[in-house]
């Protein structure tokens, strides 16, 4: 299940976990069948699916119309969890949770013991290894360890879901406080409240439940085989998990002068507004003045340090809706409308019966926004609370990249109907995302007049505050929960080890002091979700690279910024042409199709940022680098 609902300001949606099959493989949660009929369940198997390479394939069989029936049925509940948040539908989708995760791991188990038979078919063996390798969180193989695991897990989503933040004393809700945070209006004073009762309300009392679930999932993934439950997910990337690692650490390498460049740019212009007393002009961010709950994405501050001159856009997205009259449904048509300029069919009309574009007024719901695949046929979805502003007008285009990309791979057997990989997933829709250019807001009508050249680099800045700042974010979630998981940050550093990651990589500090009495991790919803985040690190690679690659396809001539895809039917042919892959061959292969090369390639966001980068580098002349 690719799992993947987050939010932001800009809103990173994704897959809900009760989405694809390859899903129970990479289920959030997984546990093996009760102790008590295990042995015979075993014994059944081994009669009816011997140790041969028949019996491996014809068991794999079984096993994927098993997780299909499963999962149709389980997304369900969890999507009535979702958009309808009652003591009821937490129990339901705990028992759901319960049921997939004793299969999932039950399989993992199985699935291991038939991958050591001799002469496999290569499909064959591939999805065994997707049953052992993908599970997000194993419980162990003893009484009581599923129901725990997921009793926790439904308890801390929920929470998520639930939390809330003041502002000037009074209550806010979690969607409304994380667009507070980018409204400029507000002072070092109201931003560090909301940023620290967010932090309070909604992560702190989850400590102690986040690190029993630890403890569960590492006893399970170490019955698997593994190490510990880092290992176990970095296995899930055809190749090593250390060499997944160091690939990792090679791209961010690549793309940290870039960072480093806009780090110190925005620093001074933040000491300029607010003084040294807020922010010093030497040394980290202060997290709560970027604009973003998590300081993950800067955009919101723009217009604090838009280049002089350059600064006005001549247009904000938001507005030229609003102008128009356009509602959440308008911008969701919108978005439809660019992936049918590609080529793709439209959507079915159950998507638009069954998606929730709005926040309900009578009721709590996960706002965060996600792409949802209910049946594993055509039922898909998405899950938000728009908003007509820019951000959710983007996310609208990231969402249905998902969707798309479900769609493409409907054809494939039940465990290949996910992507190459998780990056690549989250990384369609933001490759759409970049051609929502000037020039494409002028073809659909929101823009009467396309910007002059002059106004690229307010445009190209405006971007890298999202897409470059995001950079060492993406990257520093999951080495958090990867030395947790190793225990290299015990329990009595959890907080701790939080912040030296986030000091290290992204160069930021909290507002307030911290102890261990927090729990500052768990603020971010992929925490007690239990998301992967290394996949958005990936698919901030990754769409570059794809976008680089498309715009030659298209015969777009110019800047790469300035291209957009849209109305290309050879883009749109073979960007289908890998999405139709899903998971059915190795992820370089995928990548080849669409860019003709096998490594994720960092040099692409690097080429659509060289003029900003040497912008950045004379505004920053004679100026401190680094913290």
């Amino acid at each position: 299940m690719k799992n993947a609902e987050d939010l932001d300001r800009r809103r990173f949606g994704g897959v809900t976990r009760a989405v694809t099959l390859a899903a129970l493989a990479a289920a959030s949660l997984a546990t093996p069948a009760l102790a008590d009929d295990h042995g015979a369940q075993n014994e059944q198997a081994e009669e009816q699916y011997p140790m041969t390479p028949q019996g491996a394939a014809d068991w794999v069989a079984m096993v994927e119309k098993d997780l299909f029936d499963y999962t149709a049925w389980s997304s369900q509940v969890y999507w009535v969890n979702a958009t309808y948040i009652t003591h009821d539908t937490e129990a339901l989708a705990a028992q759901a949770g319960a049921e997939g995760t004793e299969k999932s791991v039950k399989y993992a188990l199985e699935a291991a013991k038939y991958a050591e038979v001799e002469g496999l078919d290569p499909e064959v063996a591939r999805k065994l290894d997707i049953l052992r390798n993908g599970i997000v969180m194993p419980a162990p193989v003893r009484d009581g360890a599923a129901t725990e695991l997921n009793e926790i897990a439904t308890k801390l989503g929920s929470a998520y879901g639930k939390g809330k933040g003041t502002l000037n004393g009074e209550e806010i809700n979690g969607s409304d406080i994380e667009a507070e945070m980018g409204n400029l209006e507000r002072t070092p004073a109201e931003l560090a409240e909301m940023w620290t009762s967010w932090h309070d309300n909604v992560g702190a009392p989850m400590r102690e439940d986040y690190q029993r679930m630890i403890a569960i999932a590492n006893e399970g993934s170490k019955e698997l085989g593994f190490a510990d439950l880092g290992a176990m997910w970095r296995s899930n990337y055809d190749m090593d998990p250390d060499q997944f690692a160091a690939e990792t650490e090679r791209m961010w390498q690549e793309v940290k002068p870039l960072y480093m460049a806009l780090h110190t740019y925005v620093r001074g212009k933040l000491n300029a507004k607010y003084g040294a007393e807020v922010q010093p002009a030497t040394g980290p961010i202060r997290a709560d003045l970027l604009g973003n709950m998590w300081a993950q994405e800067w955009g919101n501050i723009y217009p604090l340090v838009a280049p002089e001159g350059a600064g006005d856009l001549g247009y904000d997205i938001g507005e030229l809706l609003e102008e128009q009259g356009k509602g959440p449904l308008d911008m969701v048509k919108i978005g439809e409308g660019f992936y049918s300029s590609l080529g793709f069919e439209p959507l079915p009309e159950t998507f638009w019966e069954r998606s929730m574009f709005t926040k309900p007024a009578d009721r709590e719901v996960v706002c965060h926004a996600s792409a949802w695949d209910v049946d594993n046929k055509d039922d898909i979805r998405i899950k938000m609370c728009i908003k007509v502003n820019a951000d959710d007008f983007v996310t609208i285009h990231h969402e249905l990249g998902h969707n798309y990309y479900q769609r493409a791979y409907q054809q494939q057997s039940p465990l290949h109907r996910t992507s190459a990989n998780d990056g690549f997933h989250e990384g369609i829709g933001d490759t759409i995302a970049l051609s929502i250019t000037p020039e494409y807001l002028a073809e659909v009508g929101l823009l009467r007049r396309v910007p002059p050249a002059d106004r690229d680099l307010g445009l190209l800045l405006r971007l890298a505050l999202d897409k470059v700042a995001f950079l060492p974010f993406g990257l520093m979630v999951d080495q958090w929960r990867w030395k947790v998981f190793s225990g290299e940050i015990g329990p009595e550093e959890y907080n701790e080890g939080w912040w030296d990651l986030r000091t290290e990589y992204q160069g930021i500090r909290a507002p307030m002091p911290r102890s261990e009495a927090d729990f500052d991790p768990g603020a971010k919803y992929h925490i007690p979700a239990n998301t992967s985040y290394t996949r958005y690190f990936l698919a901030h690679i990754l769409q570059f690279q794809f976008h680089r690659a498309l715009c030659e396809v298209a015969g777009v001539e110019g800047p790469l910024h300035r291209c957009s895809i849209f109305g290309s039917l050879e883009a749109g042919a073979r960007l289908n042409t890998m999405l139709a892959m899903g998971a059915s061959r190795p992820w370089p292969d995928a990548l080849e199709v669409v860019t003709g090369q096998r490594e994720m390639d960092a040099t692409a966001i690097l080429d659509y940022f060289a003029p900003v980068q040497a912008w950045l580098d004379e505004q920053n002349a004679g100026r401190s680098c680094g913290w």
